[in-house]
């Protein structure tokens, strides 16, 4: 089985999000944090910048909390760049053991499932899970140099510029995590890095179908069901996949690509990069559970683990999908 079902139900007790301009104009804008002036935050690259938004971020969460850093035992964290700097350079601020992590834009499930594991079993006592992206940095590793000005094909979507981080423990008040749910690499042959949708739409279908046979559950067992950055088209693409697998999914589901920017934003499918689940999360998400509006969540974000090398060299593109429960819960 995939499933674990976590019975001391970890909490997130502590979160923080921060986006950039443009994602500040966005339908969320309000439930976010802090949103920047600009996109460089005084930081001489872009680079630079995607790290101190990770680092605010983790900072914020801890804060937020109630706790100081030298009470968080562990940090995990991932990012889109190579050799994932934007997270391993954050780490150098912090004096805590790290752990980092890469599932593309599914790092913050990933970083959830792998934290509340450990705490579920109290191998640690209270754990930061941090992700983030920046357009600028994705945007010249995966695509074309910002300065060309290429121009954005319909099934492209929009590297969100944000971070956003979880405390996780069993002590405290907040969403508990009951279950996770590990996914499998799915590739259904997609070579297309404009179409991104439709590439991880069935590691999607599949974790999401697994999901449901080992809990034996349903989609309207759930408030809301949220996929990550698969976008308009590749929503509705999981959306057919789903109902050939028997599940129809209705009203209550809804993708935070797809949802995160206004089609006046012109970002073509949506939005993507991995700081758009881990900002949504730990903003609107959590601010919602916490008011007793979302009293029980499916969590799906999704990753295309695929490289320039790859792309380059005329690979598919393989993707992951890990699934989390949080339910409302009190002390």
């Amino acid at each position: 089985m995939q499933t674990i079902e976590l019975k001391n139900h970890p909490k997130i007790i502590g979160s923080y999000s921060i986006v950039g301009p443009k994602e500040g104009a966005g339908p969320f804008g309000k439930y976010f944090d802090y949103v920047m002036k600009d996109d460089r935050l005084g930081e001489k690259t872009y680079e630079q910048t995607e790290c101190k938004m990770l680092e605010l971020s983790v900072t914020g969460a801890i804060q937020n909390a109630g706790l100081m850093i030298g009470d968080i035992n562990l940090l995990l964290a991932g990012d889109l760049l190579n050799q994932i700097i934007s997270s391993s350079y954050a780490a150098r601020a912090f004096n805590m053991p790290y752990l980092g992590l890469f599932g593309a834009c599914s790092t913050m499930a990933e970083s959830l499932a792998v934290g509340a594991v450990l705490v579920n079993g109290k191998h640690f006592k209270n754990v930061v899970c941090a992700t983030g992206s920046h357009f600028s940095t994705a945007e010249r590793q995966f695509r074309f140099p910002l300065e060309l000005g290429c121009q954005r094909v319909p099934t492209s979507q929009w590297t969100v510029t944000a971070a956003g981080a979880s405390v996780l423990s069993l002590d405290g008040e907040g969403p508990e995590i009951t279950k996770v749910t590990f996914g499998k690499v799915i590739d259904f042959g997609i070579n297309d890095v404009n179409n991104m949708g439709a590439a991880m739409a069935p590691a999607a279908a599949d974790t999401m179908f697994t999901h449901f046979q080992e809990t034996k559950t349903k989609p309207e067992d759930f408030d809301l069901i949220v996929t990550g950055d698969l976008g308009k088209l590749g929503a509705e693409i999981l959306v057919d996949l789903m109902e050939e697998k028997g599940y129809k999914l209705g009203k209550n589901y809804s993708d935070i690509g797809h949802s995160f920017f206004t089609r006046q934003q012109d970002t073509m499918c949506g939005g993507s990069g991995c700081g758009a689940n881990a900002s949504v999360l730990n903003s609107y998400i959590i601010k919602k559970m916490r008011q007793g509006l979302i009293k029980k969540l499916l969590f799906l974000p999704t990753g295309a683990l695929m490289s320039t090398t790859a792309s380059q060299q005329g690979e598919t593109i393989p993707g992951v999908c890990h699934a989390l429960v949080l339910e409302a819960g009190g002390k």
